[in-house]
């Protein structure tokens, strides 16, 4: 019974290992949220907490001037006219990788448009917005890279610069083939007429390049020197990527005191349950801060200030604020329009009077806005020595750290690209890769089954269920007399650990190969086939219909193949699995593969019916081949066992390649 028990334990473990990995593909699957695609700008609100007790808000701009007190001057800007300037192209064929539709209020970015990626639309492909605003209702927005709040330090005089519109200098175009566009708002004394202080924000992106340039000059106009700091909106307006699991987060790279790129990350969900600004602030002790990036999960937004010539690390971000947006404010967060954002603050900076050394200073940002694609990362300089690598984020994993899956989850991303280069199909590599997967583990796998079947067979005769019943009731009598037994069968406990070991050995390798083919930018608008599974990054769809809804599907709108065929492959492989010995000696052990065999093929296709067809493909290729690899093993298993209930010892190398008769077992052995 103690033997049962331990057996017991350690299935008992491995099945719970198992049902956790489920829940998680549930929750991946999308399963219980609400299918709401969001294309284009977003209608949202923000997330504050006013004294700890309010939930959920609108975000509130000051007015253009708020004066405190009144004796102070006035100061404030006029509205230019309203305008709206262009850079780049979504044109694949023009050389740039993005459009920037520029707007004068704010001096901001309205929309950032890919050329080389669409929205993934099957009737109407158009090029997928990046960047978009985020409307409060009542006409209000926050545009990414708004000019926000300007404050006067000393005066205490706020200046909401993101609602004034700023003046267009036009678009230029560079000797390199790049353009640039420049904004400028001038402040001015109300009094007196007198101006106080310029600001030129510009605009440069060029060709080839996922990069944008962004610099801001803050000058001096007045007879005295000037203290300010203002506040920026960072990028926002990211929509989620597919009908699953939201996975947009907002994170910061920073370098500690041994060299070392780290990041801090705030998802969706922590910044949804902050109760303060100290629970949305990206900082870390004792490190020096790099860039503030917003991603979902396939795209980044990485927003880099620029240190001064000479200089490392820039100090003059003081603050770097995630930001929760909910527009319709349903308390279950499910309706699709939720997102996330960043606010940056810079420290008080002085400016000498005008016409003196110091009475301008510029701040310069790059703006990265592209995939997150390990290669491109690496390949590119700047790119690898800032660590934008640290935005590529997988899939979280409950039972390895990220630290043991993620060198795994890239190395099998090199290995597909590697593959791809001669297959050119990333369906065919994926299938190509769960083989090469099982071939190069086979040896493990065979181990597992040859062991735990000797270690089934073993507890299935008769002589131990004798034992069993016999001393029932006197545990240490019963262990006693099962290990001579075990002792004469040559079993031993280590057959049914080595019968585990492998299966937990190879855990990680699947979850990474799980998450490196649900995460790959590269399956992102890759077919498989012209006519079926035509983006492995969304369900395979076979044909489209009507939308219904169901009970636990939620809303369907497409008949998806592959969960079925993902379904018949979990019975083949429950069907090949070895079981006659086990359910005769424990007709509980039964009970449960009778359970498996009816749970697993309805289980899996239906958390990912709606699942990337990349992922079930994965799934299914990986199932079917072991299926295939059981039916080898356990072919192997009853051969071997037919030789041995004949006499004969199996062939082997040392054997010269003819079979042997068994040498009986000296008498002295037995006693």
């Amino acid at each position: 019974m103690a033997q049962k028990a331990k057996f017991s334990k350690v299935l008992f473990f491995i099945l719970l290992v198992f049902v956790c990995f489920c829940g998680v593909l549930v929750w991946e699957s999308g399963l219980f949220a609400n299918k709401v695609p969001a294309t284009g700008g977003l209608m949202l609100l923000q997330q504050t907490t006013i004294e700890q007790k309010q939930e959920v808000s609108v975000r509130r701009e000051p007015e253009i001037m708020k004066l405190e007190p009144a004796a102070l001057p006035t100061l404030g800007a006029d509205n230019a006219p309203a305008e709206t300037v262009v850079l780049g192209s979504t044109d694949p064929d023009s050389g740039y990788n993005f459009e920037l539709e520029l707007t004068t209020k704010g001096a901001a970015i309205r929309k950032a448009m890919f050329s080389g990626f669409n929205d993934r639309d099957p009737d109407d492909p158009q090029p997928l917005v990046i960047l978009s605003p985020l409307e409060l209702g009542g006409g209000r927005e926050i545009l990414p890279m708004a000019s926000g709040r300007f404050v006067f330090v000393e005066h205490k005089l706020r200046l909401a610069l993101g609602r004034l519109h700023w003046e267009s200098l036009g678009v230029e175009r560079l000797d390199n083939g790049g353009q640039r566009a420049s904004f400028e708002a001038v402040i001015v004394n109300k009094d007196s007429d007198e101006p106080v202080i310029k600001l030129t924000k510009t605009y440069t992106v060029a060709e080839g390049s996922y990069l944008l340039v962004c610099d801001l000059t803050v000058e001096n106009l007045s007879a005295s020197e000037q203290k300010f700091n203002y506040n920026l909106s960072g990028p926002i307006g990211l929509g989620r990527e597919g009908i699953r699991t939201d996975m947009r987060m907002v994170l910061a790279a920073f370098k500690d005191h041994q060299g070392r790129i780290v990041s801090e990350r705030l998802d969706n969900r922590k910044l949804r349950k902050a109760k303060g600004i100290e629970d949305r602030q990206l900082k870390r002790a004792n490190s020096e801060f790099l860039w503030v990036a917003a991603t979902n999960k396939y795209f980044a937004a990485i927003l880099r200030p620029v240190p001064a010539k000479g200089e490392t690390y820039c100090d003059w971000l003081l603050e770097r604020t995630g930001q929760f947006y909910n527009p319709d404010g349903d308390k279950k967060y499910d309706s699709g329009d939720e997102t996330v954002g960043l606010d940056v603050r810079t420290s008080t900076a002085t400016l000498a009077q005008a016409g003196q050394d110091g009475s301008a200073r510029t701040y310069k940002f790059q703006l990265y806005i592209g995939p997150k694609d390990k290669n491109l990362f690496d390949e590119d300089q700047l790119y690898s020595e800032l660590g934008f690598i640290h935005t590529i984020t997988f899939m979280p994993c409950f039972c390895c750290p990220d630290a043991l899956i993620n060198p795994i989850s890239f190395f099998i991303l090199a290995m597909m690209k590697w593959l791809y280069g001669f297959i050119g199909n990333y369906g065919v590599v994926i299938i190509v890769l769960v083989f090469l997967m099982r071939l190069v583990i086979h040896p493990l796998t065979k181990q597992s089954q040859v062991s735990m079947n000797k270690f089934t067979k073993f507890n299935a005769l008769p002589e131990v269920q004798e034992i069993r019943k016999k001393y029932a009731k006197n545990m240490m009598e019963m262990n006693k007399h099962i290990a001579v037994l075990q002792k004469q069968h040559g079993v031993s406990h280590h057959h049914m650990i080595m019968g585990m070991l492998p299966m937990m050995i190879q855990m990680p390798v699947w979850i990474a190969l799980w998450r490196a083919v649900y995460g790959s930018i590269d399956l992102r608008g890759a077919g498989f086939l012209p006519f079926w599974i035509t983006d492995l990054s969304v369900p395979d769809a076979l044909f489209s219909f009507p939308a219904v809804t169901l009970p636990l599907f939620g809303r369907l709108d497409s008949f998806n193949l592959l969960p079925i065929l993902m379904g018949l492959a979990f019975y083949l492989q429950q069907k090949l699995m070895p079981s006659q010995a086990s359910a005769q000696a424990n007709p509980q052990v039964a009970q449960q593969q009778k359970m498996m065999m009816v749970m697993m093929p309805i289980l899996f296709p239906l958390l990912l019916y709606k699942g990337p067809s990349g992922v079930n493909l994965y799934i299914m290729s990986s199932v079917f081949a072991g299926a295939a690899e059981q039916y080898v093993i356990r072919k192997h298993i009853r051969e071997k066992e037919q030789a041995e209930s004949k006499g004969l010892v199996a062939v082997t190398s040392k054997t010269g390649g003819k079979v042997k008769k068994k040498k009986p077992k000296p008498f002295y052995k037995n006693m």
